[in-house]
């Protein structure tokens, strides 16, 4: 007990260091199936303190590699990641303001103040939600479901990327 004596009730002593394998080494050598001559053999040699089969840690040691690795193989998604973001852009016209429309002042105003200042916040909107929009009457709603139309839009178009991040 000598070494352990005046260390503290609750500490457990751990070697930081500590590995099942004493020694690994290696070997990649031509190999010949048949007609096929590019192949390769990998002979791996695994020298254990017997807590674990080579086999074992064999097994685990390329199942942390295959892990390590997979980050490499993420890239390419990423990058199709990255192409799908750009083709999903907006369409330009979304992003004109209402005010192009060429709607009566009092249309544009009751939009306004129902914070629909894009064509796209226009488009996105169900018929119900206009409708419920204080003094935007009958005739106003008729006039911009018409202008709309002229441009071949409509209400309650669902935009994947709706709203845009900048707007």
């Amino acid at each position: 007990m000598g070494e352990d004596e005046g260390q503290e009730t609750g500490l457990l002593r751990l070697d930081a260091t500590y590995s099942p394998i004493r020694r690994v080494s290696y070997q990649v050598d031509n190999a010949r199936v048949e007609q096929r001559t590019n192949l390769d053999r990998l002979t791996v040699d695994i020298d254990t303190d017997g807590t674990l089969e080579a086999e074992e840690i064999l097994r685990i040691s390329a199942t942390i590699l295959q892990h390590q690795l997979s980050a490499f193989a993420e890239l390419g998604r990423l990058e199709e990641v990255i192409e799908e973001k750009e083709e999903a852009k907006i369409d330009p016209i979304m992003l004109r303001p209402v005010d192009e429309l060429e709607l009566t002042v009092r249309s544009a105003n009751c939009l306004k103040a129902e914070n629909i200042h894009y064509i796209g916040d226009l488009v996105t909107r169900m018929e119900s939600d206009l409708l419920r929009t204080p003094n935007l009457g009958k005739k106003s709603f008729n006039e911009i479901k018409e202008v709309l139309l002229s441009r071949g839009l409509s209400l309650g178009l669902i935009l994947d990327n709706w709203p845009p991040e900048s707007n």
